[in-house]
C-alpha cells in the first residue's frame, strides 16, 4: 500500500508520489483530486506528461485565477521532464500559489533525482509507491484493501488471494473489490478457493496443504482437477516442497511467540500459526520421507519419469501418509 509521511494533507501546495506502482501512483492522484473537488466542486484539474509541459507551461497554469478558482496540476513522469522545464518547477517550488496543488510523480530513480530532491527540501508531501516485490508486501496490500472496505477476510484467505492473483496489484485490488461486492460476512480460504482455483498457484497450494494435513483423498482430489484445468506439475512439487519444509522448519525450531518464530524463520506469523497446526502427527522421519518423495516427485515431473501426473499421485499418498505417522506409531 502506498507510505505517506506525517504532512499527509492531500490539499498540501505539492504533493510527490514516488516510486513505478502505477497503481499506487494513480490512487495518489485520485487521493488528491478528491480533496481538491470536495472542497471546491469547480476545481479545474490538468494532467499532463512531459511532452505536454513545456519552458513556461508551468508558469501558466499556476498565474493567479481571476476567480481565485481551485487547481489541481499533475506531472506525470516527471523524471523526464527537460531540464529547462525542470527549472521552471524547482523556481516553483520556492512560492508556490495559494489553492493550487501540483502532484510531481516521479519513478524514484535516479533520472531526475535533482527535481526530487528539490521537492523534498521544499516540505512536499510525500506518498511511496514502490513496486511490491515481496510476497510478503502484497499480502500486506490484500490486508489493507480488505480494511479500506470495511470487510474481514480470514488470514488465511488474504493469502491465498495473493497465491492465486500473484504480483499484479491492479488484479489483486480487482479481486478485492469483487469479493467485497459479492460476498457477505468475512471472507475466508474456502470462498477465494471457489472464486479462484483455477489459478496456478491457488490450486497448487491448496494440494500442498491437504497433503501435509494428511487428507488423502481431499490432496488426490486437489490434484487431479489441478492438473485437469492445465496447472504446471513443476508449480505442485514447488508448493508441496515448501509445505514439507515448512513442517521441518518449524518442527525443529525453538518455541516460542508467532511474532518470534516468524523472524527466525522468515515465514509470517499467520502461517507460523497454520504450520503449528498442519503439523500435528507429523514426526522427524516422517519429514524426511516426505523430502525424499518430493525430490522423487520433482524429478519425475522434469523428464526423469514417463509418468508426471504418476509421480505426483505417488508423492501426494506419501506425504499425506507421513502426516499422521506419529499417530500410526
Amino acid at each position: 500500500m502506498a507510505r505517506k509521511n506525517a504532512s499527509d494533507d492531500p490539499l498540501a501546495p505539492v504533493t510527490l508520489a514516488v516510486g513505478p506502482e502505477e497503481l499506487l501512483l494513480d490512487r495518489a492522484v485520485r487521493e488528491v483530486v478528491a480533496a481538491a473537488k470536495a472542497a471546491d466542486a469547480d476545481t479545474d484539474v490538468r494532467d499532463l506528461t512531459p511532452d505536454q509541459l513545456q519552458p513556461g507551461t508551468l508558469a501558466e497554469l499556476v498565474s493567479p485565477s481571476l476567480f481565485a478558482e481551485r487547481k489541481v496540476v499533475v506531472v506525470r513522469d516527471a523524471q523526464d521532464l527537460s531540464a529547462d522545464t525542470v527549472k521552471d518547477v524547482k523556481a516553483y517550488l520556492s512560492s508556490p500559489a495559494e489553492e493550487i496543488t501540483l502532484v510531481l510523480l516521479h519513478a524514484g530513480g535516479a533520472k531526475g533525482k535533482g527535481l526530487l530532491d528539490a521537492a523534498r527540501k521544499a516540505g512536499a508531501r510525500e506518498v511511496a509507491c514502490p513496486k511490491m516485490t515481496k510476497p510478503a508486501d502484497r499480502l500486506a496490500f490484500v490486508r489493507s484493501e480488505f480494511r479500506t472496505a470495511g470487510r474481514s477476510a480470514t488470514p488465511e484467505a488474504c493469502q491465498a488471494l495473493v497465491d492465486a492473483i500473484g504480483s499484479d496489484l491492479r488484479e489483486l485490488a480487482s479481486a478485492v473489490t469483487q469479493l467485497v461486492a459479492d460476498v457477505e460476512g468475512t471472507i475466508d480460504e474456502a470462498i477465494v478457493g471457489r472464486y479462484y482455483t483455477g489459478r496456478a498457484e491457488a490450486s497448487s497450494f491448496t494440494v500442498a496443504d491437504r497433503a501435509v494435513e494428511g487428507r488423502t483423498a481431499e490432496a488426490l482430489e486437489a490434484l487431479r482437477w489441478s492438473l485437469s484445468t492445465g496447472v504446471a506439475p513443476v508449480l505442485i512439487t514447488s508448493a508441496l516442497a515448501q509445505g514439507v519444509r515448512a513442517i521441518g522448519k518449524l518442527s525443529s525450531a525453538r518455541g516460542g511467540r508467532p511474532a518470534d518464530l516468524a523472524r527466525e524463520l522468515g515465514m509470517p506469523p499467520w502461517k507460523i500459526d497454520r504450520v503449528r497446526q498442519q503439523m500435528r502427527g507429523w514426526t522427524p522421519d516422517g519429514v524426511a520421507v516426505a523430502l525424499r518423495a518430493v525430490a522423487e516427485a520433482d524429478a519425475g515431473v522434469k523428464g526423469g519419469g514417463d509418468d508426471p501426473e504418476y509421480a505426483l499421485e505417488k508423492a501426494v499418498v506419501t506425504i499425506a501418509r507421513a502426516a499422521r505417522s506419529r499417530g500410526r506409531g
